[in-house]
């Protein structure tokens, strides 16, 4: 049993399918917290999901907000309203979040920020002594991966929770350990894919002025200096590569990881095969593929597949995202409302291959998965998803875009050497170019 799974038996009790689970962090959520255990976080990225994980915090009990962190000014007022008004919490508001790693009553931070702005504060925050929350997917590229888990292992008093939180929900563990208990036998490969019509970004609109009140060289950080486009900005950044890598960085990530996690890999796949590119919604402002079809291959004779197809919300077993985890027995199809085992059927016995089964439930899983971090705060104990786990799907989401990017279409990865074996075009994707006066980091 890996690491990751052996903790979240530990933290839960959800040891077999249907159990009655009781959380060890039940205490926190319901009774009072003893003044040692209680957790001051600061939030970096205010606007959407980051807002959303902070609330998630501040609804257990003995967590406190201490700061907020935004370079939009209107953002970080409306938020800090909410924090007052629903939790009755001041926060400190900060537009640098330097400024909120040198406060030395914030115990962890909660990194939100767009993906190019995942890596710095992470490992700014790690050598600051916080602990980190950090969304997924772990970074914007192959190398800020690389380093982000150099500086886990390096300040190790320290923890890092990548927000892949499927890997706290109590469906998907289920799903994990009738898999490993050999319920739909040898698993051999799992299809993965997802489509949405957010993918395409949002119809073309000519540049405009920078917003009042938003400090849009800061948003930039790292990345190229650009003129300001509303589509490029708010609700749509990710699909421009320079901040984000579409719908297989997105979506792709938390699925994927899934996929990774049934087989326990923790390492990037070997080979990569990607084909696709923009194929249609040309009136839309969006540089990521609206459309992709990769294979991630193993040695372990085992296959994982990504599938989008941008600007549709209709997908394999009429679902527009989802699993299917193909065994010799069955096939397991899951998504975040349950899943299904579906017998292989045996024609000499006429009968299914095995037992089938199904599992409706509610819930995104979040909440769990701040809980886990919270606990593990407290505890000092590590988190359900490692930065060893981020980097591993993060890398085969980006080995995917690099294999269109470059024109390779097919990729070896070197894993100990960090490269590409086959395609100095595609490691030219590896190490991102950081705009001055920001720096990679040096782990």
């Amino acid at each position: 049993m890996n690491n990751s799974r052996r903790n979240f038996i530990k933290k839960t009790g959800a040891a077999t399918l249907g159990a009655a689970s009781i959380p060890a962090f039940s205490h926190y959520l319901h009774g009072s917290v003893a003044p040692s255990d209680q957790v001051n976080v600061a939030l970096i990225g205010c606007r959407n999901m980051g807002f959303g994980i902070l609330q998630h915090h501040l609804n257990m009990p003995g967590v406190n907000c201490v700061g907020l962190c935004d370079i939009d000014k209107n953002i970080l007022e409306e938020k800090a309203g909410i924090v007052s008004r629903d939790y009755g919490q001041q926060a400190k508001l900060y537009g640098d979040f330097r400024r909120v790693l040198e406060n030395k009553d914030i115990d962890a931070v909660i990194v939100g920020t767009p993906d190019h702005w995942h890596c710095l504060p992470t490992i700014y925050a790690l050598q600051a002594g916080k602990d980190v929350y950090v969304e997924k997917p772990m970074a914007n590229s192959i190398e800020e991966c690389n380093r982000m888990v150099k500086a886990a292992q390096r300040y190790s008093k320290n923890f890092v929770q990548v927000g892949q939180q499927q890997r706290s929900g109590q469906h998907w563990n289920q799903i994990n350990q009738l898999i490993k208990d050999g319920q739909i036998g040898k698993l051999r490969k799992t299809s993965v894919w997802g489509n949405f019509n957010y993918g395409i970004g949002q119809l073309k609109k000519p540049d405009t002025a920078v917003p009042e009140g938003v400090d849009f060289d800061m948003w930039l950080g790292p990345a190229k200096e650009r003129s300001f486009n509303p589509t490029r900005f708010h609700g749509s950044w990710r699909m421009f590569w320079d901040y984000g890598g579409g719908l297989v960085t997105d979506w792709g990530v938390h699925l994927i990881d899934m996929a990774f996690w049934a087989k326990d890999i923790s390492t990037p796949p070997k080979t990569i095969m990607a084909s696709g590119g923009n194929l249609s919604f040309r009136d839309h402002n969006h540089e990521t593929f609206d459309t992709m079809s990769v294979i991630f291959q193993f040695e372990d004779d085992y296959t994982v597949t990504w599938e989008h197809t941008a600007g549709t919300q209709t997908g394999p077993w009429d679902q527009n995202y989802g699993l299917a985890f193909v065994g010799d027995l069955g096939t397991i199809v899951a998504d975040r409302s349950g899943f299904k085992l579906i017998p292989e059927w045996d024609n000499d016995k006429k009968a299914g291959k095995t037992e089938p089964m199904e599992k409706q439930v509610q819930g995104e899983n979040h909440a769990e998965h701040v809980q886990d971090f919270v606990q593990c705060i407290r505890n000092r104990e590590q988190p359900v998803c490692t930065p060893e786990i981020g980097r591993a799907v993060a890398v085969a989401a980006h080995s995917a875009n690099i294999a269109i990017r470059s024109g390779a279409g097919l990729l070896h990865w070197d894993d100990q050497q960090g490269r590409f074996s086959n395609s100095d075009t595609a490691n030219a994707y590896v190490i991102p170019k950081y705009r001055a006066p920001w720096e990679l980091p040096e782990v």
